[in-house]
């Protein structure tokens, strides 16, 4: 058979709802030339402005390079993060494109996967305003940050925010991830690891499909939501598959905990509506509903938004307990890395990894 996802379709869909926008995510009429110019000069400032001060707060100091701001448009974000997908899902797209379900899958199905894929980045594509960039993509050398300029405006324009500060204090956000994965030196090779481990696990089967869906339904009627945890993936996803993206969904955690607690640390004498640019990010976020919502759970995003919470609650504890430099031992190597259970319960890794086990050593 051909392509198991038509990429094609995935990109035009994806196009159109980034620009048609859902609900009040259409983005900003009439970005001119000079707008667009001024958003790659504040924003090439503010990403090397904010190497430094992340630098200073963390003491993550990238291995090579200086980053790169790109400002991208809602279809720019789509043709990046569709080239990624490409290329993680590559093997695992070939075996299904030759295995024996290959011929009840043809045509229709790899179009129909390409709406559904092109839908959910589309509707991702109206909400992102930063991300590090290519971290996935073949051939990338990880220094650079993306900002999707009309969303950027869209948010400054809608609250009234200053574009210098806003700019500087999304830019805090993304180059912590950045001095992440390139200021540890084994955490890259790790993640991608758990990547391919957790994409290695799926295989066509249709009595996985059909045992996830009566487990869903029992989630469901025990009150409890059935994409919570991992969206759909995680539905289908053996048992040796879901311990995979637990221990992703530990990391993302603490990453984006560690990426918002390090954006107030950092931005505290540099970014004075700090708070304000908070709070409002906090209610855009609770504002979701509808298709929307759904979307959200599907794609896992719901799973990510608690994320933040989560790894920053996990910070707050483990340094209240032992300050600084316990919570640098969580960069020591993959055995230091919280599990999703001691994200929830910060107390466990702090018993674990803690003095008591400091003196033992």
């Amino acid at each position: 058979m051909d392509n198991p996802v038509s990429w094609e379709v995935a990109e035009r869909v994806a196009t159109w709802v980034g620009a048609s926008g859902l609900g009040r995510a259409a983005a900003p009429a009439g970005l001119d030339d000079a707008t667009w110019q001024q958003l790659r000069d504040d924003f090439a400032e503010a990403t090397s402005r904010a190497e430094e001060l992340v630098v200073a707060a963390t003491g993550l100091r990238p291995a090579s390079g200086t980053t790169r701001a790109q400002v991208v448009d809602r279809a720019g974000w789509v043709r990046n993060n569709l080239s990624s997908f490409r290329h993680l899902l590559g093997p695992v797209l070939e075996e299904l494109r030759t295995s024996p379900l290959s011929a009840s899958m043809a045509g229709v199905t790899s179009r129909m996967t390409g709406v559904q894929l092109g839908a959910v980045l589309g509707w991702m594509s109206t909400r992102v305003l930063g991300q590090y960039d290519l971290l996935l993509a073949e051939g990338s050398a990880g220094d650079v940050v993306s900002y999707v300029g009309p969303n950027v405006v869209a948010l400054e324009r809608r609250n009234g925010f200053p574009p210098e500060q806003f700019r500087l204090w999304i830019a805090l956000h993304e180059v912590t991830h950045r001095c992440q994965f390139t200021g540890v030196p084994w955490l890259h090779g790790h993640f991608l690891s758990l990547v391919d481990q957790a994409l290695t696990g799926l295989r066509p089967d249709p009595r996985r499909f059909v045992e996830a869906l009566r487990r869903a339904a029992g989630a469901a009627r025990s009150g409890q939501n059935p994409l919570e945890e991992a969206g759909v993936l995680g539905l289908v996803a053996p048992p040796e598959q879901l311990a995979v993206l637990r221990q992703i969904g530990a990391l993302m955690s603490l990453l984006e905990g560690h990426g918002d607690v390090t954006m107030d640390r950092a931005g505290a004498g540099a970014v004075a509506e700090a708070d304000w640019f908070a709070r409002a990010l906090r209610e855009r976020r609770a504002r979701v509903s509808g298709l929307a919502r759904l979307l959200q759970q599907l794609s896992g995003i719901d799973a990510k938004m608690r994320q933040y919470e989560q790894g920053e609650r996990f910070i707050e504890q483990v340094e209240a307990a032992g300050g600084p430099s316990l919570l640098a031992r969580v960069w020591e190597g993959p055995e230091a890395l919280p599990t999703m259970d001691e994200i929830r319960h910060p107390e466990v890794w702090v018993d674990r990894m803690g003095p008591t086990r400091r003196a033992a050593g």
